[in-house]
């Protein structure tokens, strides 16, 4: 899908259309998400800053994220790629490869080029958003044909034009090559796909090990076995949260991880699944990162379990200087929860029962810590964020443009109509309520025979050499 959350976010607002959209964290330490072709003509680009993404484009609109509406529309997208083959294996929620051949609707490039060209104006047909087909012989290409491709565009890699494909593209462009390996080429000589295949199997696995060293090469070649997976089973669960200011209270950090820790549990209960380990993230004030874990007796997915169980690792993380970042995840994953192991919340109350009562008297000229509560703009910005659809008793549905010094400003439009008007309230208006995203199209189509019927293509067939890189 091309520039996937902001895409959205343009179709369901009609006054964000064409206009430079930045979807991501919005608050001090926020980054991008996504960011529509317009901001990134100017620079923006995902896993930027969102302050540095302000000062390249301080006119931008800047949105919280709706995951309730990109994952609906991933679901509409991933049903389709499932009725053209049993073999889907999503990478994320707008991205996925598929195996035509196993579908039975793609033996040769002219099927295949069609199959593409119909799912893209299926894709278009049944969200309003546009889609990039990349078609090729192995994952690994159609992967580099698909971000040639973009945006709204097919490009198909012909068999046997690949390694002269290759040949001139950055090392940076094969799977597996990040910063520090492509920069530990650069200093060997090889920036391109073809200085890897000319340099040989053997040269690059005295640079970079055997394992890496023999993939490489065989990239560079083209070639690339690896099947299309259709289960790609979970190996854990987590949330995480960056704060906009330091933690400093202990009191505080407490409650923030057994928060989180409730919020794993909830997402693992969600998948159907219990966890035999629980993981503790902190991330300091100078950026140093620790983990720890513990393993329980069993699965579980009780939430007093995993709760009690993040606390405890807790204790053993010092948090002095301040905590930007936590988090709390749980992995041994398994598809059933023991039933003795309820116990285990039992056993937790016990404990902290237990480290109650043994606790020392505290003096009476002592005074608790208590956490610093939150100012009247941050419970704003919390209960309206930027972005997020409201409805209004006497204005209906719209999506919050701002809030601030006690007013939220309101947008009152919807997908496919007109552009609406601008209205401001207190933030605490009677009549103002958060609401849940409309659908993007207002009358779906109907392709419950997809892809008996395939849908003709409103285009002709796309040069394989067009197409833009998304960055």
């Amino acid at each position: 899908m091309d520039a996937f959350y902001a895409s959205a976010e343009q179709a369901a607002k009609p006054s964000l259309r064409g206009k430079a959209v930045v979807v991501g964290g919005l608050g001090p330490r926020g980054v991008v998400a996504t960011a529509s072709y317009e901001a990134r003509v100017l620079g923006v680009h995902s896993a930027m800053p969102t302050a540095q993404a302000r000062r390249l484009a301080p006119n931008a609109a800047y949105l919280v994220p709706r995951f309730s509406l990109y994952r609906s529309v991933s679901e509409q997208v991933m049903e389709l790629l499932g009725r053209l083959s049993p073999l889907v294996e999503p990478l994320s929620l707008d991205e996925a490869f598929v195996d035509l051949e196993a579908g039975g609707v793609a033996d040769d490039t002219v099927s295949a080029r069609r199959t593409g060209e119909r799912l893209r104006t299926a894709i278009r047909e049944v969200t309003g958003l546009s889609g990039s087909v990349g078609l090729a012989g192995s994952k690994m290409l159609a992967k580099i044909a698909s971000e040639q491709a973009k945006p709204d565009g097919l490009v198909l890699i012909e068999p046997g034009t690949e390694r002269e494909l290759l040949a001139p593209m950055s090392v940076r462009t094969l799977p597996g090559v990040g910063p520090a390996t492509g920069d530990h080429l650069r200093r060997a000589g090889m920036t391109t796909v073809n200085d890897l295949a000319e340099a040989g199997e053997a040269e690059l696995v005295r640079l970079v090990g055997k394992a890496h060293g023999h993939g490489l090469y065989r990239m560079a070649l083209g070639l690339d076995d690896r099947p299309v997976v259709a289960e790609r089973d979970a190996k854990s669960v987590s949330v995480e949260d960056t704060f906009d200011v330091d933690l400093h209270d202990r009191v505080r950090v407490r409650a923030e991880v057994e928060r989180l820790a409730v919020r794993c549990v909830e997402r693992l209960r969600s998948a159907d699944r219990s966890g035999r380990t629980v993981v503790l993230k902190v991330r300091r004030y100078d950026f140093s990162t620790l983990t720890r874990s513990e393993t329980l007796r069993g699965p579980t997915d009780d939430p007093t379990v995993v709760r009690e169980a993040a606390a405890r690792l807790l204790e053993a993380v010092d948090t002095t200087g301040g905590v930007r970042l936590l988090g709390v995840g749980v992995t041994g994953l398994a598809d059933f929860t023991q039933e003795d192991l309820f116990a285990q919340a039992a056993d937790a109350r016990e404990r902290a029962a237990r480290a109650e009562v043994s606790e020392k008297p505290v003096a009476e000229d002592s005074k608790p810590v208590e956490e610093e509560p939150e100012s009247a703009e941050q419970l704003a910005a919390r209960r309206w964020p930027a972005g997020h659809d409201v409805r209004h008793t006497a204005h209906g549905h719209g999506w919050v443009q701002g809030s601030g010094v006690g007013r939220v400003t309101v947008r009152f439009e919807e997908p496919g109509g007109p552009v609406g008007r601008v209205v401001t309230f207190r933030v605490d208006d009677p009549e103002l309520s958060p609401a849940d995203p409309l659908p993007l199209v207002r009358d779906p189509v109907d392709y419950s025979s997809w892809p008996a019927s395939l849908p003709k293509s409103r285009s002709g067939p796309v040069s394989a050499a067009g197409g833009e890189s998304r960055p």
